[in-house]
């Protein structure tokens, strides 16, 4: 019975073992990922030749803060100049759905659509993203190319030059905390037919959201919040300019 015993428990050990070196085997290819990145980024900066006085300021250090730049309302026409005030993150919402039997494919980033031409059908990506500090400074743009990566960096880029700051603070009515990890009050978005109220809450509740929104609200820095929806909701799209609209007022006094 013992040796049985043994001989169970020894396979245990190994999978425990072979997994832990998958775990770390993944997590260096991850800090070799960011590391490339962040090289190639510190390049791109490095050789960038501003065209536009905003550009120039910022390059020459004249400028340090983006929040000067979105209070005064002057317009960005450039993306490495959010770069290179910003460690900006960024993500893919799920706007499109791969094929599926009886329509039932899996949400992915790519849109598809085909147009009908004497040559034949002529296929076009379109993509949504959302960037973000995770430090109260987010911005999304929309994308649209013939191949996937194209249409990719163009939606990052256009996020970029439409970043936008958004206020956080800590007022829902069982929370006293002095952290920033809510919004400072209720707030209403809205975008084609979806309407969306957010509404601070305290610590610990997480995002009480759409999964979609969450990667909005991740990266604009905010942790607890409630929400509600109405209007066609599964028009992804829509739902996401209603929620950005939704956090470009919290920027407003509070309406008493």
């Amino acid at each position: 019975m013992t040796e049985k015993k043994i001989n169970e428990e020894k396979p245990e050990i190994i999978s425990e073992e072979l997994l832990e070196k998958e775990i770390d085997k993944e997590l260096k290819i991850i800090d070799e990922k960011t590391r490339r990145e962040e090289e190639s980024r510190k390049q791109e900066l490095a050789s960038w030749i501003p065209k536009t006085k905003l550009g120039r300021e910022v390059k020459e250090k004249n400028i340090k803060n983006i929040d000067d730049i979105l209070t005064s309302k002057r317009k960005i026409l450039e993306q490495q100049i959010v770069d290179f005030l910003l460690n900006v993150k960024s993500d893919l919402i799920s706007i499109g759905q791969s094929k599926g039997k009886f329509g039932g494919g899996k949400r992915r980033a790519w849109k598809q659509t085909q147009r009908k031409t004497k040559e034949g059908n002529v296929p076009t990506f379109s993509t949504l993203a959302v960037i973000g500090d995770e430090d109260g400074h987010v911005g999304i743009g929309a994308g649209e190319a013939k191949e996937t990566l194209p249409a990719r960096d163009k939606a990052i880029r256009k996020a970029k030059l439409n970043i936008m700051k958004v206020t956080r603070g800590c007022s829902s009515f069982d929370c006293a905390c002095s952290e920033p990890h809510s919004i400072p009050f209720k707030v209403i978005g809205k975008a084609g037919s979806v309407e969306i109220i957010l509404t601070p809450a305290p610590q610990g509740t997480g995002l009480v959201v759409a999964n979609e929104l969450k990667k909005v609200l991740k990266l604009a820095g905010i942790k607890d919040v409630y929400s509600k929806s109405f209007g066609s909701r599964r028009t992804t799209s829509n739902l996401v300019k209603a929620c950005i609209n939704a956090l470009e007022k919290t920027n407003m006094e509070k309406e008493r």
